[in-house]
């Protein structure tokens, strides 16, 4: 995670315990029997609904997807172009050193399919198959954490039904109320935090990684088919810029005096001067 990503999630994380201790003391929020039935059922739940390997992956995947940084589309574009024309001076067996070296797993597949010679459409095939599982992959991944999710407000509400039998039975006793309405309410506030503060928002990250790194393998799939084909880098440049955001491709944007000159366009014409270049005839030149 950047610096400036956990800077904010600290500030978020204090407002939102200052909220607690807003209006009462942060004491009164902890009770260890709330904690451990949210936190215990919920844990439970997810044994007996998944494999324990299972929950070992999404567990890694979700800790991967805060702790390692991927690498920008324009990272990409630029890896490919100095692969594109690695390959039109050295040949592409050349690639066979960066297929080894290159730490993109995905990037890595695609120069494997490069070096064994493979034509277009198996490429292709082969590439597209394995964004296809991929997807598949994560999508399992983020629906077993919105599953836990799921789990941890109905715990939340087991706990506070726990609370309020005993606070029932002992109605005529103000002790028996005041020990079990904290534990009846305390447990729904944490099936309730664990669910919004943590498993949803660890399932959306790792949805809006998934696709951030489709895009990413969308760009290697079509730098790899160009560079088998042997187009030009210049060419492959401006296709795969098109991947990008208009404001990570804007030094790249011919400029307007080029278009002028290119197009004999004239800024300065007048109305009138059009109307006299439209009585040149159908084949006349519309625009100077």
């Amino acid at each position: 995670m950047k610096r400036h990503n956990l800077i904010g999630l600290t500030l978020c994380v204090l407002v939102f315990l200052g909220g607690f201790l807003f209006k009462g003391r942060l004491p009164l929020y902890f009770n260890i029997a709330s904690l451990m039935i949210v936190v215990g059922g919920s844990a439970t739940a997810a044994v007996l609904s998944f494999q324990l390997q299972r929950l070992r992956i999404v567990w890694r995947v979700v800790r991967a997807s805060y702790r390692s940084q991927l690498k920008s589309e324009a990272e990409i574009v630029d890896i490919l172009i100095d692969l594109a024309i690695k390959s039109r001076m050295e040949g592409i067996l050349s690639l066979q050193k960066d297929e080894n070296e290159t730490t993109i797993l995905f990037l890595r597949r695609g120069l494997g399919c490069l070096v064994d010679n493979y034509d277009v459409h198996q490429i292709r095939d082969i590439l597209n198959t394995e964004m296809y599982f991929f997807k598949l992959r994560r999508e399992d991944s983020e629906r077993i954490l919105r599953t836990i999710a799921d789990f941890c407000p109905a715990f939340g509400i087991v706990g506070s039904v726990a609370g309020l039998i005993p606070m029932l039975a002992g109605i005529d006793d103000t002790g028996i109320i005041l020990k079990t309405v904290p534990l009846a309410l305390t447990s729904i506030l944490y099936g309730l935090i664990l669910a919004n503060f943590l498993f949803i928002p660890f399932a959306a990250n790792l949805r809006e990684r998934t696709n951030q790194e489709l895009l990413l393998q969308k760009i290697i799939m079509e730098g790899v088919i160009a560079i088998q084909g042997e187009l030009n880098p210049t060419v492959l440049r401006t296709k795969l810029l098109s991947f990008l955001t208009p404001s990570d491709r804007r030094d790249d944007l011919v400029p307007l005096s080029r278009i002028q000159e290119r197009f004999h366009i004239r800024l300065d014409a007048s109305p009138l001067d059009i109307e006299d270049h439209d009585t040149d005839g159908p084949m006349g030149p519309a625009v100077r």
